[in-house]
């Protein structure tokens, strides 16, 4: 069974032809990996599953139903939630006020869903009533991706999570990654080979705008000529 099916989708920004025939899919319950350098396409390519930038040629569908045509609100109502690479956090708000008003339900499974998260990110129980620009860059990401799971979606799309990041928190991000992965499916973009390559389970390697490589991630990890002619790493 496909989750998220992507087929041909050419993507424009401007002037710019940035995805030219990207094709891949997402199976439930896996970490599938989007690869490549900087600019070879893969924040475009999330944004275009959410509809932020409208793809001009494809077809997009989640669990049979085709969104691409669709407005973005929509497209996460229909249970895809979505961490951006900056990570879309409002300052001024408190921790706790960022996950009401990302609560689209206020019912026991939500409330349930909630209190995992902050069994699984403790610092944003410990700072539920600190303002969200006040948290370190890790606290941050913690709470997109707690804002993102908090409600029943069928799909988390997680883009570069391990930025900026120290190598402590990237492994307290992995782990929780990892954890997720039993309640949700999850499409992550991930400059981090070392990162990708332990909690990734298929991987799409993209360069200029199109997928150059695909597979097991076992397999690329193996595969050191692909690795070095795409992403410079032996």
């Amino acid at each position: 069974m496909t989750l998220l099916q992507v087929r041909g989708i050419e993507t424009h920004i401007g002037q710019y032809h940035i995805l030219q025939g990207v094709t891949f899919e997402v199976v439930p319950g896996e970490i599938t990996v989007l690869l490549g350098r900087n600019g070879a396409g893969k924040t475009t390519t999330l944004r275009s599953i959410m509809g932020l930038n409208p793809v001009s040629k494809g077809e997009i569908s989640f669990q049979g139903e085709r969104v691409e045509a669709l407005p973005t609100h929509r497209i996460s109502r229909q249970g895809i939630g979505y961490v951006p690479e900056d990570q879309g956090i409002f300052p001024d708000l408190t921790v706790g006020e960022t996950m009401r008003i990302a609560m689209r339900l206020n019912d026991d499974h939500t409330k349930a869903r909630l209190e995992w998260v902050l069994e699984l990110f403790p610092d944003l129980h410990k700072f539920w009533g600190r303002k969200s620009g006040l948290l370190s860059g890790g606290q941050k990401q913690m709470l997109a991706i707690s804002r993102a799971y908090v409600n029943d979606n069928r799909l988390l799309l997680i883009d570069e999570p391990s930025k900026g990041l120290a190598p402590i928190m990237v492994e307290k991000l992995m782990l929780a990654i990892e954890q997720m992965k039993a309640k949700t499916t999850v499409l992550l973009v991930e400059q981090n080979f070392m990162m990708a390559s332990r909690i990734g389970h298929r991987y799409y390697l993209m360069d200029e705008g199109r997928i150059v490589s695909e597979g097991m991630m076992a397999e690329l990890q193996q595969d050191e000529a692909t690795r070095r002619k795409y992403l410079g790493i032996a």
